[in-house]
């Protein structure tokens, strides 16, 4: 396997070994002030679209983490049953993200064409039932 990093921003499958930098906060919500940042090595586990508005969430088994708080990330992928994190995907390419390449970049594919089907078929129901929902309002 080739050790370069390559953009992945926008396009994280199951299996990719990434590298994201996040932004740490602190204060409330209401009221949040930026300390500085972070950098998460991982691998993608798992990821799903939330039903309700199709947000992209990942969960990751952290490999690495550097910078401000790194410790409270790898704490609480420690603490997780599966030993991972779980960020939205917003958030992982906000800053950009890069990747490992596969071994086999096909089987990649594969995982990239999955991945899309099933936001096409998650954006789909989500209209439906916008659909839906606007035929009884006006009822």
């Amino acid at each position: 396997m080739n050790n370069k990093w390559i953009d992945a921003t926008g396009d994280v499958v199951q299996g990719d070994i990434i590298r994201f930098t996040e932004n740490v906060f602190s204060g409330s919500y209401k009221n949040p002030k930026m300390e500085g940042t972070r950098t998460i090595t991982g691998e993608i586990m798992d990821d799903s679209y939330g039903a309700e508005k199709q947000q992209h969430t990942f969960s990751i088994r952290v490999l690495e983490c550097i910078g401000l708080k790194a410790e409270d990330v790898l704490n609480k992928a420690k603490r997780s049953k599966k030993g991972t994190i779980r960020r939205k995907g917003r958030n992982v390419y906000r800053q950009g993200t890069e990747r490992k390449r596969w071994a086999d970049e096909y089987l990649r594919q594969d995982a990239i064409g999955e991945k899309h089907e099933r936001g096409s078929i998650a954006r789909a129901l989500r209209e439906e039932r916008k659909e839906s929902e606007a035929f009884y309002v006006r009822w």
